[in-house]
């Protein structure tokens, strides 16, 4: 027995020596691609010169002369205006902005179209609509309850107005992971912290350190995926097994947000109005705090009942942290304390319904007295849902085994990956603010221009979002199993010219449409497709079926009921019969308020809008960096007997055949550039005036008629694709 324990102890102090020695990177994980700093390389020269408009066009030409391959010629300028309207702005051109550009015969038409198009307040709502996937944003906590998070929609106005505005991404990036302690004094940047706020959470479980460290890992996958490009959740159980990220390299970036807590009461206002609303407060708590206080009263039994119930379902640690004195609390108690918080503070409102007999009816007195004065109680500040540092000393960060949640290893400090910096971040709290300063320090390190990935993933994103597919086609996985870039010296140029640019994504835009690159028309060519059947090099324009929201959208947009309102809380638009998710849906909501845009349809966590899943929405429980773009039956049918999409065609036909006086064929034209931006040829005219007395016949309303053939014209796939 003495023999065997000497091996086990032998054993054990092996794998603990093997466990310490810090691995080694092999020179082939040194020198991948993502990790080596962003060279802007130099233009190369091509053949075909006059086909350049910009660099893009001389590393994607250069490209396909490599590969003896043709590009196309350049698409006409009304598909053109079609295809960069919905690109920036999720809608289609109006008559009068084809109008304006066939009239415009300067050589820059196009160009004061694009730039027309990026100042509209619709771009925001457009490519908010991207960023908020990567975010896994909505407005519901998720699991059982799937509660709604009540102002979490103010996360999603700031994407919008920071992308309208052209907040230079780096500043954007540091509003969101540290944008209390970078900018304290400014509230949009409070708000940007709700990117970590964004986690599906159990709002009742009862253990808080196991549910604290899975919240933990979501942030740290998030993270890691939306603003590295790297898939760090490999590394929470051990070593990734394909890229040089390491166990404790999962930790070390946790440990940047070790303090952070949920803070879901931020007030936004400060200083003066903060001061006006303070004045009116006290005088509406003045004339109401005695009926207040007996309302306390009554209910307290209640209340007290109510707290105990939840607190003696914790655990014994719980407990304790809720029980500890304030000033001998440990990091890590605060933490278990604030979680826990919410659940043991039961209300006044919820005890006193739980009130009967004469208690219930005196409290009931008493609220109806005090609802009297509502007319001098001043409206709630506006208040955020946010993450905020739990004071400036953190709970320790531990490796865990396996990741489980207890078992904890070696300590670790905030650090970023080995591979790219083996030391320890420098860590130093801010001046006058109750906080670590970690995260700070890790939105620093991720926007510093010498980064080699921060710039790499988001170039490659709005690539992405323009031509259907990255220049690396994994926007969110630059390691070994994602795919390789086929264009490295030409996602390093935008990299540095991004950077260059003041980190302005408009700009960036603005480079891509200008291209013939992005210009080019999406015919099919027989001989280039077979040298390059995916279109890896960018020979052609990559036709895309447009996303479920901006289908909505286009529909609402034609019919002419699109409602421009911008920001505010999610919106409720009618649900098939049958469908009721958990949480609620508000009810015969102002049939204004359902047709604005889809961005701002509420998102309830386990029941996505049905139009929406079935055109692919993600599933908001995770970041989602590339939608699937399926073809089902269900897509037609839903477009197909949808009585949402009914009420549209009606509308749009209501809109051309409203105007008195035209001809059938003068209405069949009017619809066709509503819907297409173009007019019909001779033969779709002549077929679209055999299908109306056809219809007639059959419906015998010449009204219905036209109603149908909108329908049609909203499930044709030149509706439903960008061209």
């Amino acid at each position: 027995m003495r023999k065997i324990a000497v091996l086990l102890l032998t054993s054990l102090f092996v794998l603990a020596a093997a466990e310490m020695k810090e691995k080694e990177f092999t020179p082939q994980q040194k020198r991948w691609w993502a990790f080596q700093p962003v060279q802007k390389s130099a233009v190369p020269a091509v053949n075909r010169k006059t086909w350049v408009k910009n660099p893009i066009d001389a590393f994607v030409l250069a490209k396909l002369e490599e590969k003896g391959i043709q590009p196309n010629p350049r698409a006409d300028n009304l598909t053109l205006l079609r295809r960069a309207s919905i690109d920036i702005t999720g809608l289609p051109p109006t008559p009068e902005e084809v109008q304006q550009l066939v009239s415009d015969n300067s050589a820059n038409a196009f160009d004061k179209a694009v730039d027309r198009l990026l100042a509209s307040p619709r771009y925001g709502e457009r490519w908010a609509r991207h960023w908020l996937d990567l975010a896994r944003y909505a407005d519901s906590e998720g699991f059982k309850s799937d509660e709604t998070r009540p102002n979490i929609w103010r996360y999603r106005d700031y994407v919008i107005q920071s992308f309208n505005n052209d907040k230079p991404y780096d500043r954007f990036v540091r509003e969101q992971i540290a944008g209390d302690e970078l900018y304290p004094n400014n509230p949009d940047a409070l708000v940007a912290t709700g990117f970590n706020r964004h986690f599906p959470d159990e709002s009742n479980a009862r253990n808080l350190m196991q549910r604290r460290q899975e919240l933990m890992f979501d942030i740290v996958d998030t993270v890691g995926s939306t603003f590295m490009g790297m898939t760090y959740g490999c590394a929470k159980c051990h070593d990734h097994k394909f890229d040089p990220i390491l166990h404790k390299d999962y930790y070390r970036l946790q440990a940047f947000f070790a303090n952070t807590r949920i803070e879901d009461k931020a007030v936004l206002e400060s200083g003066e109005k903060r001061a006006q609303w303070q004045k009116l407060y006290d005088e509406w708590d003045a004339k109401t705090s005695a009926m207040r206080k007996e309302m306390d009263a009554l209910a307290a039994p209640e209340v007290a009942k109510l707290d105990k119930d939840t607190f003696d379902k914790f655990p014994e640690e719980i407990q304790d942290a809720v029980n500890t004195a304030p000033e001998k609390r440990t990091p890590i108690q605060w933490h278990m304390f604030y979680k826990a918080k919410p659940q043991i503070d039961h209300t006044t409102e919820e005890g006193g319904k739980r009130l009967k007999g004469d208690a219930g009816k005196r409290y009931n007195a008493l609220k109806a007295e005090l609802k009297s004065f509502d007319n001098i109680k001043p409206r709630e500040l506006p208040i955020a849902q946010a993450m905020i540092d739990n004071g400036r000393q953190s709970p320790k960060t531990h490796v865990l085994n396996v990741g489980v949640y207890d078992a904890y290893k070696q300590e670790v400090q905030p650090g970023v990956l080995s591979i790219l910096d083996p030391s320890d971040m420098k860590i130093v709290p801010p001046a006058g603010l109750e906080t670590s300063g970690r995260r700070s320090a890790l939105a620093n390190w991720l926007t510093e221009p010498k980064n080699p990935l921060t710039s790499r993933v988001m170039v490659n994103r709005i690539w992405h979002y323009h031509f259907g597919k990255g220049i690396a086609g994994t926007p969110s996985d630059f390691g070994v199993m994602g795919e390789r870039p086929t264009n490295k010296e030409l996602l390093d140029y935008l990299s540095a010219t991004f950077v260059e640019n003041g980190w302005s994504m408009k700009k960036m835009h603005k480079m891509i449409l200008s291209s013939n690159t992005w210009q080019q028309s999406s015919d099919f060519n027989a001989a280039s497709a077979k040298v390059d059947p995916d279109n890896k090099y960018n020979w052609r324009f990559t036709r895309q079926r447009l996303e479920g929201e901006i289908i909505r959208d286009a529909m609402l947009y034609t019919a002419g009921r699109l409602n421009g309102k911008m920001g505010g809380p999610g919106v409720f638009p009618p649900l098939p019969p049958g469908v009721d998710p958990r949480g609620g849906w508000k009810k015969n909501e102002d049939t204004s308020e359902a047709d604005r845009r889809s961005v701002y349809v509420f998102v309830r966590r386990n029941v996505r809008y049905p139009m929406f899943e079935t055109f692919d929405m993600p599933d908001t429980h995770e970041s989602c960096a590339r939608r699937n773009a399926t073809i089902t039956s269900n897509q037609a049918l839903d477009l197909l007997n949808n009585s949402l999409v009914f009420d549209w065609s009606k509308s749009f036909a209501e809109r051309v055949t409203n105007d008195g006086g035209m001809s059938a064929e003068s209405q069949i034209d009017r619809a066709y550039k509503l819907a297409y931006s173009r007019t019909p040829s001779a033969g779709e005219r002549k077929m679209a005036l055999a299908f109306l007395d056809k219809q007639t016949q059959i419906a015998g309303d010449r009204k219905a008629a036209f109603q149908d053939l909108c329908h049609m014209l909203f499930n044709s796939n030149e509706f439903l694709y960008v061209n």
